[in-house]
């Protein structure tokens, strides 16, 4: 009998092909009753395959006795208790890639340079006809010289801060503690960092240790004239807060490609003209779906095959 393995998210093409040549997959977000799903087949599942949209809590992980694996498509995990996975010796693994450490990178510098010019809104003004009606848009800000802090130095934080330097773009850093070897200045206040910097770069990971970890006193210190870029998690940023910061002129701008409660977006950034607005797209390449795929699946198959996986969070 095939080993029965529950698909929570849409995951890619790719993955389903690979997974479904060998297995019997369950897909959550394709049954007429999701709940009903899992109550059908929740004493048989011995593998997730996720991409985080279902919160994966001990509550949870405890309705699938027979469960060893949790298989994510990316690299964020903070939607599965980790420790409660551990204790029962469930395999958590994520798929980082080259290519997506690559593209998340590439859009957050984008996302930067878009908000400091104000690329999205002189492109309605043409649409418009306003250039035609009113004349130039308003002027926007240079980044040559201006300061970068970026929250979070791993692997996307890194590819981020070096796609600025030849920007001109000076630097700074804030993480849990300075990494070795690297050549950025370390901020261990991040309040201070903030209060530097005329971008904040969001690129940490999430969960409940990094949970609205940008909030109004961040916020405060970055200030008018400063620019919010979160390519993390929606968790990381107090939304509330950002929303009030973004009306009341305590910051100037702010590009957003992740939220606390995807698909849902609060209402109020909606009518924003200083805000830009992406559907968590930061790794959306072909390439990287891809490869992304590629490693779900294999992980799942080392699993099974007795071999250790790639890339698991202990």
């Amino acid at each position: 009998m095939a080993i029965e393995i529950l698909a929570l998210s849409r995951l890619h093409p790719l993955a389903f092909e690979r997974l479904e040549r060998k297995y019997t997959v369950h897909r959550y977000l394709e049954a007429k009753d999701p709940a009903a799903l899992i109550e059908s087949v929740a004493l048989r599942v011995r593998a997730i395959a996720t991409g985080g949209n279902v919160a994966l809590t001990r509550e949870m992980l405890g309705r699938f006795p027979k469960l060893e694996i949790v298989a994510f498509f990316g690299v964020g995990y903070d939607s599965v208790d980790v420790d409660a996975a551990n204790e029962r010796g469930i395999a958590v693994a994520v798929a980082p890639h080259a290519l997506l450490t690559a593209d998340v990178a590439d859009l957050a510098t984008a996302l930067l340079i878009a908000l400091a010019r104000g690329l999205l809104p002189a492109d309605r003004h043409v649409r418009a006809g306003d250039w035609k009606r009113k004349g130039p848009v308003r002027l926007g800000t240079t980044v040559f010289g201006k300061t970068a802090g970026i929250v979070g130095l791993g692997r996307i934080g890194s590819e981020t801060a070096r796609r600025l330097e030849p920007l001109r773009l000076t630097v700074l850093y804030h993480d849990v503690e300075r990494k070795p070897g690297v050549s950025y200045r370390y901020v261990s206040d991040l309040e201070a960092m903030a209060r530097e910097s005329d971008f904040l770069v969001v690129t940490c990971a999430g969960g409940a240790a990094t949970r609205n970890l940008i909030d109004a006193r961040i916020l405060g210190a970055l200030g008018p004239d400063g620019y919010l870029i979160n390519v993390a998690r929606g968790s990381v940023v107090d939304e509330p807060a950002l929303v009030a910061a973004l009306k009341a002129g305590a910051i100037k701008g702010a590009a957003l490609d992740v939220f606390a409660g995807e698909p849902n977006v609060p209402a109020a950034l909606m009518g924003l003209d200083n805000v830009i607005l992406l559907p968590h797209m930061a790794s959306g390449t072909r390439e990287t779906r891809e490869a992304m795929a590629t490693v779900l699946a294999d992980n799942i198959d080392r699993h099974f095959s007795g071999e250790p996986v790639v890339n698991r969070i202990v």
